[in-house]
Order: structure tokens, then sequence, then C-alpha cells
């Protein structure tokens, strides 16, 4: 039972065994080509407003010690994230946000990076960072322990928080729209204004990791400054 349920989320279009699914990764780059007209639009004005607070307030997050134009980085894993968030909302889409091999290929070598750059730059700022400040001697030894490893699963954390959120909701989405052939008509009515409002809480949902997920990575780096 299980295996059918979860079987909606798998890679199932593909042409000579290669699998077309992931291509949905890039539809949010057919949105760009606005961006070079003469006279903007509203949705390109719109979306250099939004670009515009979150560089301010990924500047914020990064102090003043952050590297210019780093969160040129996170603005872009924002936009990545968001797009193939809201598209896989639509039908026929996949969602690939909803598999571990995406968020964690995001997620790995992000926060790989920012652990070699500061165990190589700022050793001692990141010794300084497993033991918090006030801690008594005697717990200092545990604190160790539970600050290195709260650091190695973050990389898992960023994943499978955002993998679960998008798997949840597609999945109640998908379970109470399985039920409805076999439903009278008031029930019906019900079961579409209850599916209108899920799908109005999952685009809430997907702005909203997308966002947690590239504050959460600035938060990371400025750890290592």
């Amino acid at each position: 039972m299980m295996t059918n349920l979860f079987s909606v989320f798998d890679p199932s279009t593909s042409i000579l065994n290669l699998s077309l699914n992931w291509l949905s990764t890039f539809i949010g780059i057919l949105m760009i080509p606005s961006l070079y007209w003469f006279l903007p639009s509203r949705y390109h004005i719109i979306w250099n407003n939004i670009l515009l607070t979150l560089h301010k307030e990924f500047k914020t997050l990064l102090g003043a010690s952050g590297h210019n134009g780093s969160t040129f980085v996170f603005i872009s894993l924002f936009s990545l994230i968001l797009f193939n968030n809201f598209l896989g909302l639509f039908p026929y889409i996949f969602t690939s946000t909803s598999h571990l091999i995406l968020t964690l290929t995001l997620a790995l070598p992000l926060w790989l990076s920012f652990m070699i750059y500061g165990w190589i730059n700022h050793t001692q700022h990141m010794f300084a960072h497993l033991v918090p400040q006030g801690t008594p001697p005697v717990l200092m030894p545990f604190m160790v322990c539970i600050e290195t490893i709260s650091n190695i699963i973050r990389p898992g954390t960023l994943a499978v928080r955002l993998t679960a959120n998008m798997i949840a909701g597609h999945l109640l989405l998908t379970l109470l729209g399985n039920t409805g052939p076999s439903m009278s008509y008031y029930l019906i009515i019900l079961l579409l204004i209850t599916q209108i409002l899920l799908l109005v809480l999952e685009s809430a949902v997907a702005m909203i990791q997308s966002y947690v997920f590239a504050v959460l990575s600035t938060l990371y780096s400025s750890e290592v400054n």
C-alpha cells in the first residue's frame, strides 16, 4: 500500500531510459527572458523588489564580515527552490524538491564549503563555536559533542525539512483526490473547497520553505566568518 501511495512521486516519464521528469527543474528558466525587455513588465518590477528585499536581509544576516556579492548565491538558491516548489503545484509537473537527491545536492555542497572555508581560515573561531559562552567547565565535553553532532546533521535537516514539507502537502492532496469518485455530489463540492484551501496552503508552504532554506544557509555561512 505504501509503495503504491508514494509511487506518485517517482520519476515516470522517460525516453530511452532517460528520465525527463527532472527537466521540470529548468522550467523556471522560461520566466527569465522577460527580464530583457526594453520596458520592464509588472512581473519584472515585483520580482526585482522581492530580490532587493532579500538582498538587504541577507546582507544584514551576513554582517560586516560577509564577502561582497555572497548574498546573490542565496538569492539564486531561493529563486531555484521557489520556482520548483510552485511548478510542482501544477498538474503533470514533476516536483523535484520532493526528492532528497535534489535537496541534498543543494544542502551538502553548501555546508561542506562553509566548513572547509571556516576550518582552514578561521580555525580558532570554529573551535570557539563548539563551546557556547558561559558554559560551566564540567559541561564543556558534553557541549562539544552536542555542538559537533548538531553541526554535522545540518545539511540533513535542511534537505529533509524541504522534502518532507513538499511531500506532506502533495500526499494529502493526492489522498483526498483519490476519494472523489466514491463520494456523493454534495461531498464532492466539500472536497473541492477543501482541495482549493489546501492548494492555497501549499502555495504558502512553497514560499516559506524556500525562504527558510535560504535564510538558514545564510546563517550557517555567517557563523564561519
